[in-house]
């Protein structure tokens, strides 16, 4: 596929944080959003595409390429071969998109990355890029093998519609998950926002707890346990009380610890980390592996990708040893 991969196209034509409220930190409210990572692609996928498609459009790899090859005898299966290097392909691609959109079902564009999965691209014989090529019951139907204009690309599709018919392939196919609609969420993390959004945070730690329970390795649960367990600690305290017990007592746990939390809820991150630094310095013992491990609970919190977290997983390990 080499000689693929290097030739050009035969066109011409060039296509060119805001303070938080204290009652619920920033993380807490990110919780609906925990299971919803989208997956990754393979190659550059065109306009920013991610391995995910929305309309009627699906982004193709060899692996999924005879499901798709299937609907051919339901819809007409428009394959469109691009490649990273042809910004020409990427755009003719997105234009094809459009145009069968417009069909509502009765037609489908496959979305292939010809540099991902050169199998297919020798599959067509594409020998540059974009190549477009349909298949109806299987067979393919040569469209395209350069950029052409939005009107053109219309007209071939409805001739490509009509021979369709013509050959009893009238079906229709069902529009993908657009870029952006959230992955549904597992049940359990469901019903623990759901819980969330209703102001029940008993049930919503219930639910994360069951989660974590039938697969002790869904870390997007833990995380989501921590920030309830942050929430059911703030929600009860007086800030101001809260905040005048622990200046007048520097060195009592309980006190700091709650300013803490009131600070990490209140988007004030390094000032919690700050103070529990401090004082892990100056306990021992049991008072030091208590504000050691609010440390560690308020980093799942804020996040462990998190810069601040970073630095102050870093200064805890030189505190501690």
């Amino acid at each position: 596929m080499n000689e693929f991969q290097h030739q050009q196209p035969r066109s011409t034509a060039e296509t060119a944080p805001p303070p938080q409220d204290e009652a619920l930190p920033a993380s807490v409210r990110g919780a609906v959003d925990l299971g919803a990572v989208p997956p990754a692609g393979t190659g550059t996928p065109p306009a920013g595409r991610e391995g995910q498609a929305g309309g009627y459009r699906r982004e193709v790899t060899a692996a999924d390429f005879q499901d798709v090859a299937q609907l051919s005898t339901q819809v007409p299966v428009v394959f469109s071969l691009w490649a990273g290097f042809s910004q020409q392909s990427v755009a003719f691609t997105d234009t094809l998109e459009q145009v069968v959109d417009r069909y509502r079902g009765r037609m489908l564009l496959a979305s292939v990355d010809a540099e991902a999965a050169p199998e297919i691209a020798q599959m067509f014989q594409a020998q540059s890029v974009p190549t477009v090529v349909a298949l109806l019951g299987g067979r393919p139907v040569p469209l395209f093998n350069s950029t052409v204009p939005p009107e053109q690309v219309a007209e071939v599709l409805d001739e490509l519609l009509a021979l369709a018919e013509q050959n009893g392939i009238t079906g229709a196919v069902e529009p993908g998950r657009t870029d952006d609609e959230p992955e549904p969420l597992p049940p359990l993390h469901q019903e623990a926002v759901d819980a969330l959004e209703a102001g029940d945070l008993d049930t919503a730690e219930a639910a994360y707890r069951r989660a974590i329970a039938e697969n002790p390795g869904d870390r997007e649960a833990k995380l989501a346990l921590a920030q309830v367990h942050l929430l059911q600690r703030v929600l009860p305290m007086d800030a101001a009380t809260v905040r005048a017990e622990a200046a007048s007592a520097p060195d009592d746990v309980a006190a700091q610890l709650a300013v803490a939390d009131l600070d990490v809820s209140g988007g004030h991150v390094e000032d919690a980390f700050r103070r529990l630094l401090d004082l892990v310095r100056r306990s021992a013992g049991e008072d030091r592996d208590a504000v050691r491990l609010r440390l560690l609970e308020l980093f799942d919190v804020v996040g462990a990708e998190d810069q601040r977290v970073v630095t102050a997983r870093g200064a805890l390990m030189r505190a501690l040893f």
